[in-house]
């Protein structure tokens, strides 16, 4: 089946072949002719899947006839993230453009003003992510009773981020008979509730089992003898440096820990750079760009880059921390193995991940992902897994320890003055892992410390007769006061 088989225009079909496209995808085939017809319509379908262009395509189409009015937009699109939002207005523009339809995007790190303006002239296609455009309607920007069609995306996600009750807010401002074109890839029941409650009759679009994993993705592990952070971001670096490895996007579960692995990856001479949410706007869009762009090799990332983004060349997806959610897992290694390519999704597991590990081989349906044999990497790198080898550590094996290096400061005192505090390869953080470093050797005190010891003695006497003196001489006086404003005062 073609594009054109599906009912769109002439000047659609126009700039589809002009962006490079010749059949639609099965989500796309299935979901864009009850569109069409004005249905709503419930999308169901794995990441990469082509589902922008479900609704974007039908959306121009009956956005070519008519004409947005001041401050009442045609038509909403919602996302859960900046980056998705930009990505659906990026498609918009490409495939609208034989059409002359006016189009804002309204997300945060962007200025009101130039959102104002947009709006006051009026737009066909208002996207958003719920926060800003909550903030424009509260600020009487925004009149919804012009609201044709509706779209919510990565429905799921914004489960996930706590936006469930902003989309239901919004769906109660608009009007009832809207066209809603709602796309998730999972169902769980607060989503069912929601498409229950708000869509009208919809046409189910599943091509898919949710939670599935493209075949084009070839899915390896390493095993980590150690949580040890240290440990975890040398095998890191030795998965980078395999043969094969284009690019890549490293996946980690908190926002923290994005900013540590980049600065030791760049520290270490690799061209990454982190992105997530708490990041100004201006440098993850620089970041996303200069990816798609292969100026940088490596994007380190929170889940905020997940869903929805489309990055076509990523050769390689590595989950530097196993995903809490197993769901998370089928959408991070999702950015690879796109469009038809070959791609391969590494992962560090170690043995605190087991929980999450076997939620992750339940949810794609799996036995067992097969392990790449590092046990010789971890044997010639031994120093980062001895805590987990040695047990507890206790009281007295801390003591033996420092000892020991007392011991050994005392026999080579010139090799320790001067050594940094933490001689870690990586930048140092506030995890259980950095007190496997060892401590620091003390600085030597002066000697002159010690001779003056018997003059800090028999000055602190003198104070203390002075004190005596004072207490026997002046009344109401506090010890603060210096002796030498001190004066003997007749009683």
């Amino acid at each position: 089946m073609s594009f054109a088989d599906l009912g769109l225009s002439p000047k659609l079909l126009e700039a589809i072949a002009a962006a490079g496209y010749e059949n639609p995808t099965p989500i796309q085939t299935e979901a864009i002719p009850p569109a069409l017809q004005g249905h709503d319509v419930l999308g169901i379908a794995q990441t990469g899947t082509g589902k922008t262009a479900s609704f974007t395509l039908p959306m121009i189409e009956r956005l070519s006839k008519g004409r947005a009015k001041a401050r009442m937009p045609r038509s909403l699109v919602l996302a859960p993230t900046r980056e998705l939002a930009a990505q659906v207005a990026e498609n918009f523009e490409k495939y609208g453009v034989n059409h002359k339809l006016s189009m804002a995007l309204l997300i945060g790190g962007v200025s009101f003003g130039d959102q104002d303006a947009k709006l006051m002239r009026g737009v066909d296609v208002l996207i958003a992510t719920p926060g800003r455009f909550i903030d424009q309607f509260e600020r009487g920007k925004l009149l919804l009773s012009g609201i044709e069609v509706m779209v919510i995306d990565e429905a799921d996600r914004m489960l996930d981020m706590g936006f469930i009750p902003d989309i239901e807010k919004i769906f109660k401002m608009t009007p009832m008979t809207r066209q809603t074109l709602f796309f998730s890839a999972t169902m769980p029941p607060e989503i069912q509730r929601i498409t229950d409650q708000f869509l009208h009759n919809p046409v189910r679009v599943e091509v898919s089992r949710p939670a599935s994993t493209a075949e084009t993705i070839t899915q390896r592990i390493v095993r980590v003898p150690t949580k040890d952070d240290k440990t975890k971001r040398n095998a890191l670096r030795e998965l980078l440096r395999q043969e094969g490895v284009k690019n890549g996007i490293i996946f980690c579960n908190r926002k923290s820990t994005v900013d540590i692995v980049a600065k030791s990856l760049q520290k270490h001479g690799f061209n990454a750079r982190p992105i997530h949410g708490d990041l100004a706007q201006a440098f993850r869009t620089e970041t996303l760009n200069k990816f798609r762009n292969d100026e940088i090799q490596f994007l380190v990332a929170s889940d905020v880059a997940a869903r929805g983004l489309d990055i076509p060349a990523v050769s390689h997806v590595f989950n530097y921390d196993v995903p809490i959610h197993s769901d998370d897992y089928v959408h991070r290694i999702g950015r690879t193995g796109r469009a038809g390519l070959k791609g391969a999704a590494m992962m560090l597991v170690s043995p605190a991940d087991s929980k999450h590990y076997d939620a992750i081989l339940k949810t794609i349906g799996a036995e067992e992902i097969e392990a790449l044999d590092f046990s010789k990497f971890f044997e010639e790198n031994p120093a980062q897994e001895s805590r987990s080898r040695g047990g507890k550590d206790t009281k007295e094996s801390r003591g033996r320890r420092s000892s020991s290096r007392h011991d050994n400061r005392k026999s080579e005192p010139s090799q320790s003055d001067n050594q940094p505090a933490v001689q870690a390869d990586e930048p140092a953080e506030k995890t259980v892992a950095a007190n496997d470093e060892e401590d620091p050797a003390p600085q030597k005190k002066p000697q002159r410390s010690e001779s003056r010891a018997p003059a800090r003695r028999r000055n602190g006497e003198a104070r203390g007769a002075s004190s005596r003196r004072r207490d026997e001489a002046v009344v109401g006086l506090g010890d603060h006061v210096p002796a030498f404003l001190m004066r003997e005062v007749a009683r």
